[in-house]
């Protein structure tokens, strides 16, 4: 029986989609929440198997408070679930620092808060396992999403070089790349108006927003399928180094890997010239 850590317990997302698949399987499972009392008559049908936590993952202390009351309880945690996060959206010149800032502390840093608060448990048992949610958006920017995208092309960074870093300690690293799947992460977006603060960006972030608001409910990525699929791959014999989740996203990554790949080589000359002299 494992015990799994999972942030960003929100009613029909992948977080619960995690979390209930967990506790299908059998084991116990730890999930950290914003507002718990959503999740209270939820959490009931499975007992004492089910751990929420309130804590904003923003919240150095309350994560690592949280990290310390799963391991108390449940004596150890193998699973980490790096899921919360969000979006929003803005041009890359008109968006307000503050803004950008946020954006990089909910979904970058936040989740290297929660990586350190885990991975000293982890060492010392000599395994477990670290998923990081990303998105294809770090993968391949979004337009109208820079900010969200920069930071999750940073978590893709930082899950490659933590992979390499753990595996010796007997520690597994995965990056995770959902496409549009049906949570709830668009439906903010309807009462969300345009902030933007050069009238030029305007048309093009009206365009995103209609675009968000018109695809919730419709998004083709199923959150409980999606979150099979990475627990099927955690358990192959080699598990893959990232997962792309939703056949429009892998189509849009591996058309973008592709098309990157040809950029480069087309400049090859020029790269390979740059080098000093072979004498």
């Amino acid at each position: 029986m494992k015990t799994w850590f999972i942030t960003g317990g929100t009613p029909g997302g992948f977080g619960m989609a995690y979390a209930e698949a967990a506790l299908d399987d059998g084991d116990r499972v730890a999930l950290t929440a914003r507002r718990p009392e959503e999740l209270e008559s939820w959490a009931r049908q499975y007992g004492d198997r089910v751990l929420i936590l309130p804590a904003d993952v923003t919240d150095r202390k309350a994560v690592e408070r949280a990290v310390r009351v799963t391991e108390e309880h449940f004596g150890s945690i193998d699973v980490l679930v790096n899921n919360a996060g969000r979006g929003w959206y803005g041009s890359i010149e008109g968006m307000a620092d503050a803004e950008a800032r946020r954006i990089f502390e909910l979904n970058f840093f936040a989740v290297l808060t929660v990586i350190r608060a885990v991975l000293p448990g982890m060492r010392a048992r000599g395994s477990g396992w670290i998923v990081n949610m990303s998105s294809v958006a770090g993968l391949r920017g979004v337009e109208g999403f820079g900010y969200y995208s920069a930071a999750k092309s940073a978590l893709e960074a930082v899950t490659e070089v933590l992979r390499a870093e753990v595996a010796p300690l007997g520690i597994q690293v995965m990056a995770v790349e959902p496409g549009a799947f049906r949570t709830r992460a668009y439906a903010g977006f309807a009462d969300e108006a345009v902030e933007e603060s050069i009238p030029t960006y305007l048309p093009m972030l009206e365009r995103v927003r209609t675009a968000m608001i018109d695809q919730d409910g419709k998004q083709p990525g199923d959150p409980r399928r999606g979150a099979r699929a990475v627990i099927a791959a955690m358990g192959q014999e080699t598990p893959p180094r990232r997962l792309v989740l939703g056949s429009a996203g892998f189509g849009a990554v591996v058309a973008t890997l592709e098309s990157a790949l040809e950029d480069i080589r087309g400049s090859a000359a020029l790269s390979r010239g740059a080098d000093f002299p072979v004498t």
